[in-house]
């Protein structure tokens, strides 16, 4: 058929032939996708990472709001600066400074939570072609930036210990022998999403070295940064270099994530495209929740909320990794010290993948590896998060999960291995399952 532009499209969407080519890399998030799924009241979700918003005391927040509205009201209802409040940035200093940040509030551009700075700063940087360096794994939510951008995403090697510096090196030399153009190195240094490591201070200005020798820039991404459990937050590697490193932060996991209130600290001329770029995607930031955010840090004890919020997931963590050791001695796993998440890597022959609608008829959920591989690797990878359900409900989360992996593992030994598309000869060859919804 013909679209209303003349072209050719199809009947279930005529726009199709219209669309710009960058849209190829735009897909749906396996996360997202599964939320519908880990929605329901039935089904222990080990999947999301989304705080424990209950430990917040509501009726504070709520006379904190009734507060900055009775008093500032006309201002948080109004637009803004398309840089962010400049209240709200003399507090980021305060919060930034907990991890050694020495910086200026002109140099802060408030955004609508971290992951608009994350395509703020993909948006001033990558043409289509260029390189980004990432972890292996990495944050889903970055990948996706990345591939709307068209950006070649090139993941490197880290272990227990964040980034592997000689693996990094390694990659930078031999993508600049094929004619490779790198832009910058995205890390999420502390408490790792989806790996649950955290970088060691050994190796962060190595690091740092490495990418300022090639000239290349530093993504540091911090949202867990003030959640580690037994010890003070690390120095960001900010800290280390004013002009090589961008810093995103975020009041998602320290507070509430619905007010949606991030921020970038950069270096100043790459603040000021940040700031053109954020204004002409939204002309502002909302006023309404950076001054929530601003009254909440001025008058109540926010760090012993986040002090609250370190027990309550170290609880959480430690009855993951006790139910793990108890049921799933065939698993090796990552042992956060802060944080969300743990990662696991499965027994040979396992799809994660493939056996998550066993997992959803079992009543649990859980993200496949292959969603933090820019290639589609990681099939016997799994990410648990132990951030939402209590301890009670994540032991029995995680018998559910290791009775799916068992019944995985005697498939198996019957059926024989998935062939590369996850089924053939696997498990899903001789027994049907039914597929979650996963609209």
């Amino acid at each position: 058929m013909t679209s209303p532009g003349g072209q050719h499209g199809s009947r279930l969407d005529p726009w199709i032939q219209s669309y710009a080519r960058r849209t190829a890399g735009m897909t749906t998030s396996e996360i997202r996708a599964l939320f519908a799924v880990a929605a329901r009241p039935e089904v222990i979700s080990l999947a999301g990472g989304m705080p424990y918003l209950s430990a917040l005391p509501m009726d504070t927040v709520a006379d904190t709001v009734a507060h900055m509205l009775s008093t500032q009201g006309l201002t948080a209802l109004q637009y803004g600066s398309g840089q962010g409040d400049p209240v709200l940035r003399e507090q980021i200093l305060e919060v930034m400074a907990l991890e050694g940040i020495s910086a200026h509030a002109d140099d802060i551009v408030v955004t609508t939570g971290s992951q608009q700075a994350l395509d703020l700063v993909t948006r001033i940087f990558i043409d289509p072609g260029d390189v980004v360096l990432a972890e292996a794994p990495s944050y889903v939510g970055a990948l996706g930036v990345f591939a709307a951008y068209q950006a070649q995403v090139a993941h490197v090697t880290s272990d227990d210990d964040g980034l592997v510096p000689a693996a990094l090196e390694e990659r930078i030399l031999s993508l600049r022998a094929a004619g490779k153009r790198i832009k910058f190195l995205y890390t999420v240094p502390n408490f790792h999403n989806p790996a649950g490591t955290t970088m060691s201070m050994q190796r962060r200005p190595q690091i740092v070295q490495i990418c300022q020798r090639y000239s290349i820039l530093v993504l540091e991404d911090n949202p867990y940064g003030l959640l580690g459990f037994d010890r003070e937050p690390h120095d960001a590697m900010r800290t280390l270099s004013d002009e090589g490193v961008v810093y995103l932060g975020s009041f998602s996991k320290t507070f509430a994530p619905g007010l949606r209130v991030g921020w970038a600290l950069a270096p100043h001329a790459v603040r000021e495209k940040l700031v053109l770029a954020s204004e002409a995607a939204i002309l502002c930031p909302s006023a309404y929740s950076q001054m929530t955010v601003s009254t909440y840090l001025a008058t109540c004890d926010w760090m012993a909320q986040i002090k609250a919020y370190r027990e309550l997931y170290r609880e959480r963590r430690d009855a993951m990794m006790e139910s793990l050791d108890a049921l799933l001695p065939q698993a090796t796993w990552t042992h956060p010290d802060g944080g969300f998440y743990v990662w696991l890597t499965l027994p040979e022959g396992v799809n994660a993948k493939a056996m998550l609608p066993r997992a959803v008829t079992e009543r649990v959920a859980y993200v496949p590896g292959t969603a933090f591989f820019a290639d589609g690797t990681g099939q016997r990878n799994v990410r648990l998060s132990y951030c939402y359900p209590d301890s009670q409900r994540i032991r029995e989360g995680v018998r559910r999960f290791a009775s799916v992996v068992q019944t995985e593992l005697e498939l198996l030994e019957t059926f024989g291995p998935y062939d590369a598309t996850g089924r053939g000869s696997g498990p899903s060859a001789g027994v049907q399952f039914p597929a979650p919804d996963l609209s």
